[in-house]
């Protein structure tokens, strides 16, 4: 019977190990002496009593008879508590950066009896995942090197690592990690057209969730060639003739492959995914065009596309008078009686407005032409923009299909807040809580989501795309306001999606739900489409809730649907392109938790960090967090005043007691 030595110690975190079904030794002499004795490696596992992913690997491993069994069989196993035994800690944490891994905690070593480092690493899952080998794969592997070539161990480093890769890779498997997603990235870029921004060719789309691909690769690589992909992509369309110069809001696509031509019609979905991408673009460069962009879609967002109740309509249509564009186009002689013949001769120089006309017959406004001016000249520009905005409001406007769809509002309402965030813009968050609370309260039945809404009718129920850009919502909002109802509404409509959608064949989720009218065969695509995939959607979803609701069966969940889904992806990666960003999410997450009393100045300045990876949590004390949260230990070792913890992936920073110093701890977690 093993025999678990940790009852006898004073550290909470080696007590919360001693009914583990591991033969433990707490760090000392007599842990060395057993391990020269019987002549076993030694298994040296360091954490602390706050440590989340500590606990997670105790509880799917050292908790585990038969994970334990292996390493009773095969090692002298030895638990520290950090905090408790620093120069332990330090001694072997620099051991793993000398071997080239990175650092964290739980900390997980491989000694030789004499306490000399072989190999090591931070967490194992219990079962291989994500090109991570299986602990007990670990623990024969490094046991057999040890027996089997005990003069070979330096020489063996590379190929232990390719055999638990390989592991870690089982044949007929699809399965991603960081290197495959960079891949990936690499073939995503080369399809950039490298003079004006998105695919190659025409027509061109936004292809919004391509281009956020491309800035996770750019975050998580730190080549800013990605990043410069993107801001290029953004800056034609903002410059070129889909984006409306004069009230803001971009179309839906271009006929050509220079941004000009657009198909006039302007959808709530594109807007709302370019928005999310400029206002990260703008606070990434500073680039004061993509702050501008943003700003005037907000207002044509405000001016033109609010309902009365404050949700959002769909769409503008193309048409007007029976004719293509007619709202948006205009002729010389159009400008000059609003402006006259000096500013109009101006205004067209920089707007390239001919005679002749640069779309049958008449001028689409674009700025492609890239005409330097002053500060002085845009303030004229913008003087005469609003001229001729208020002309254009005297035609006969384009029809608008005012009603309001919960999955296109909850885009639109995630990106007000992530962008109100990030660049702050207060009244963003404003408009975004107003549009949420009217589809809470005006189309939902009980626990559930309706899908349209229109005239007081609701077409009952909603869709999983519905429920999955909502709860999104409801995410974001919660990290905007740090109000508890948002995040009550996300947990709830997560379980009636979870109830009423999930395919248990797949592990993903049907598009509509179980009790909806039926059909010839239930929909469960996976594929994107002008929208991001509800069932990447959900992935991200899931995997901030574990962390918001403390609640670890959302990331499990959220595992599940990666592993049944990935695979599906395979054959087709770019009509998955918001499935690999959630996976990016995955295994990049950072978690911000902000604690004391200065909890909300620190989430202020969390929140002009890019959100695509970051989820921010507020607690005041203990009290405010759920019982399981991994951060209630941590408010107890904070000081009192308040800090911030720093997670991303199983390592988290020590307490950042600055709020202006967040970034820097964020990326030296990252670099580390």
């Amino acid at each position: 019977m093993p025999e678990n030595r940790l009852a006898r110690e004073t550290s909470p975190y080696l007590i919360q190990h001693k009914d583990n079904p591991v033969d433990w030794w707490p760090w000392g002499p007599e842990a060395l002496a057993e391990a020269a004795r019987t002549g076993k490696p030694i298994l040296l596992s360091v954490g602390y009593a706050a440590c989340h992913w500590c606990h997670v690997m105790a509880h799917e491993s050292f908790e585990d008879a038969d994970t334990a069994a292996v390493m009773n069989e095969l090692y002298v196993n030895i638990k520290v508590d950090r905090e408790e035994r620093p120069e332990v800690d330090e001694i072997y944490m620099t051991a793993l950066h000398h071997l080239g891994e990175q650092g964290g905690w739980p900390l997980t070593m491989f000694l030789t009896p004499k306490g000399e480092p072989i190999w090591g690493g931070t967490y194992f899952p219990k079962e291989s995942r994500y090109g991570r080998p299986a602990f007990t794969d670990v623990l024969r592997e490094i046991a057999r090197v040890f027996c089997e070539e005990p003069q070979k161990i330096e020489a063996s480093r590379a190929a232990l690592r390719e055999r638990l890769e390989a592991r870690a890779r089982p044949q007929g498997r699809l399965v991603l990690g960081r290197s495959e997603l960079d891949e990936i990235a690499q073939r995503f870029g080369g399809l950039i057209d490298p003079v004006h921004g998105g695919l190659r060719g025409a027509p061109k789309f936004p292809q919004c969730g391509m281009l956020e691909l491309l800035w996770h690769a750019g975050e998580r690589t730190g080549e800013g060639r990605y990043f410069a992909l993107v801001e290029l992509s953004l800056e034609r369309m903002s410059e070129g003739g889909i984006y409306d110069h004069l009230g803001g809001g971009f179309s839906r696509y271009s006929v050509d492959e220079r941004w000009l031509t657009p198909h006039f019609e302007k959808m709530l979905y594109d807007n709302a995914q370019l928005l999310e991408l400029l206002a990260l673009a703008y606070a990434w460069s500073g680039n004061q065009l993509f702050q501008a962009r943003a700003q005037e879609t907000v207002g044509w967002l405000a001016r033109e596309m609010t309902t009365a109740g404050g949700a959002f309509a769909s769409s503008l249509d193309a048409d007007s008078e029976g004719e293509e564009g007619k709202f948006y186009l205009w002729s010389t002689d159009e400008i000059e009686a609003v402006l006259g013949k000096d500013n109009a001769a101006f205004f067209a120089a920089h707007y390239d407005v001919s005679r002749e006309g640069n779309f049958e017959g008449r001028n689409i406004l674009n700025r492609l032409k890239r005409l330097p001016h002053s500060m002085e000249d845009e303030a004229r520009l913008a003087t005469m923009r609003a001229k001729l905005l208020a002309a254009r409001g005297a035609r006969a406007r384009p029809g608008l299909d005012d009603k309001v769809l919960a999955d296109w509002n909850g885009l639109m309402i995630a990106t007000l807040a992530h962008a109100g965030m990030l660049i702050n813009e207060p009244d963003w968050i404003a408009r975004a809580t107003r549009a949420f609370r009217f589809v809470a309260e005006s189309m939902t039945r009980g626990e559930r989501l309706g899908h349209s809404w229109r005239e007081g009718r609701l077409v009952f129920p909603g869709l999983s795309s519905d429920f999955a850009a909502m709860v999104r919502a409801a995410i974001a909002l919660h990290q905007a306001t740090g109000e508890r109802e948002f995040l009550d509404r996300a947990i709830t409509w997560t379980a009636a999606l979870e109830r009423h959608h999930a395919d248990p064949e797949t592990g993903g989720y049907f598009f509509t739900a179980d009790d909806a009218e039926g059909l010839i065969v239930r929909p469960a695509q996976t594929r994107d489409d002008a929208l991001p995939n509800p069932n990447a959607l959900t992935a991200q979803n899931l995997i901030r809730l574990a962390v918001l609701a403390g609640n670890d069966q959302y990331r499990a969940r959220a595992d599940r649907l990666f592993d049944s889904l990935l695979s599906l992806a395979a054959d087709n990666l770019f009509g998955h392109a918001a499935l690999l960003n959630a996976f990016d999410v995955r295994l990049r997450h950072r978690e911000i938790v902000c604690v004391g009393t200065r909890a909300e100045e620190f989430a202020t300045a969390a929140f002009r960090l890019p959100f695509l990876d970051r989820t921010i949590v507020r607690a005041k004390n203990a009290d405010a967090l759920p019982e399981r949260h991994p951060a209630r230990a941590m408010i107890a070792a904070a000081p009192r005043e308040g800090a911030a913890f720093v997670c991303q992936g199983e390592r988290c920073s020590r307490p950042v007691t600055e709020p202006a110093r967040l970034a820097e701890a964020i990326a030296t977690l990252g670099a580390s």
